[in-house]
């Protein structure tokens, strides 16, 4: 929580931080804090680089927040150098849990979660350059999590996938790109278009291995 406010805080006296974007980190800080409390005891070392990738993505937020309610663009390269550590570094937590053999379901879970948060507001800051839809993107994860509350089935666990991992991390290293203008014009709008494909594909790959896994128990 400290080093989340403390990002905050250096964003407020470099680039300037409005209200919505205070707002978003303080809501993204109480909600981490809410859920890992109870377990922080179980992250061990990779879950400690998860927690810095956390206060990255909630600098990426807040900044997005702004940009979004009172059309402070950010500047690319601080949105994209930021998103692009936190990217980074998705690797090498997952490097360090199999070292340290410290893989965990809470882990594996937390990654996640701060992935999702990423790609939701690298696709919100990438709006302006591909357009709308590329909201889809981001949101699909919460579509996922939606779609689970009222079919149970959809909540089961998933066997690990190594190509799940890759579609996750192409969206970020895509939509990072976007965001940072590297990808201008048709181009970003073929790299998102992509990432939306290959998230659909995963996703219902990971619908149908549930569904076919809840048929087998009927």
């Amino acid at each position: 929580m400290v080093a989340q406010l403390g990002m905050a805080a250096g964003l407020a006296s470099t680039v300037g931080l409005a209200l919505p974007g205070w707002l978003a980190i303080g809501l993204w800080t109480a909600l981490g804090y809410a859920l890992l409390q109870p377990h922080v005891d179980q992250l061990g070392p990779a879950g400690t680089i998860t927690l810095t990738r956390a206060v990255l993505t909630g600098g990426v937020i807040g900044l997005v927040a702004d940009e979004l309610v009172v059309s402070a663009r950010p500047p690319a390269v601080l949105l994209t150098t930021l998103a692009a550590v936190a990217l980074v570094l998705d690797a090498v937590d997952g490097l360090v849990a199999r070292h340290t053999r410290t893989e965990s379901a809470l882990g594996a879970r937390f990654d996640m979660e701060v992935d999702a948060a990423l790609i939701l507001a690298l696709s919100v800051a990438a709006i302006d350059e591909v357009g709308v839809w590329v909201v889809v993107i981001g949101s699909m994860r919460l579509a996922f999590l939606a779609a689970s509350w009222v079919t149970p089935w959809m909540r089961g666990a998933l066997p690990p996938s190594r190509g799940r991992k890759v579609v996750a991390a192409w969206q970020g290293v895509t939509l990072a790109a976007v965001v940072s203008q590297l990808l201008p014009g048709w181009p970003a709008v073929a790299g998102a278009a992509l990432s939306l494909a290959l998230l659909t594909w995963s996703f219902g790959r990971d619908i149908r291995w549930l569904y076919r896994r809840h048929q087998q128990y009927l």
